[in-house]
């Protein structure tokens, strides 16, 4: 079992910037192996769609919205993932969910508000 604890949602004004972090632990002490990890978003009404995916090597796969303004990276001595978002719109509002896969299987954190208003 692997737990996420997310962090740095907010609200900002257009064209400015956020970071959320993501870290994996796991409750009862078990040791886990985590490969790819990354960040999901939702707004109310619609699927869950990938904003970015990190792999244990370092790989990453940004969706097309988003490349060019948001960097993902992990740090794995941590266990933790992290997106750097910037030039923020209102259409990147949206609750982000950060994922990690263990195992065969993914786990989701809880999501973290973000709000791009005036």
């Amino acid at each position: 079992q692997v737990q996420l604890v997310e962090s740095g949602g907010g609200l900002v004004q257009p064209g400015g910037s956020l970071r959320l972090s993501c870290a994996a632990s796991s409750p009862s002490r078990s040791r886990f192996s985590i490969n790819s990890m990354g960040w999901f978003r939702q707004v109310p009404g619609k699927q869950r769609d990938l904003v970015a995916q990190i792999t244990s090597g370092g790989t990453t796969n940004y969706a097309d919205s988003v490349k060019g303004r948001f960097t993902i990276s992990r740090d794995n001595t941590k266990n933790a993932v992290y997106l750097q978002m910037g030039s923020l719109k209102p259409e990147d509002t949206a609750v982000y969910y950060c994922y990690a896969d263990s195992w065969g299987r993914r786990y989701w954190g809880q999501g973290t508000q973000v709000t791009v208003s005036s």
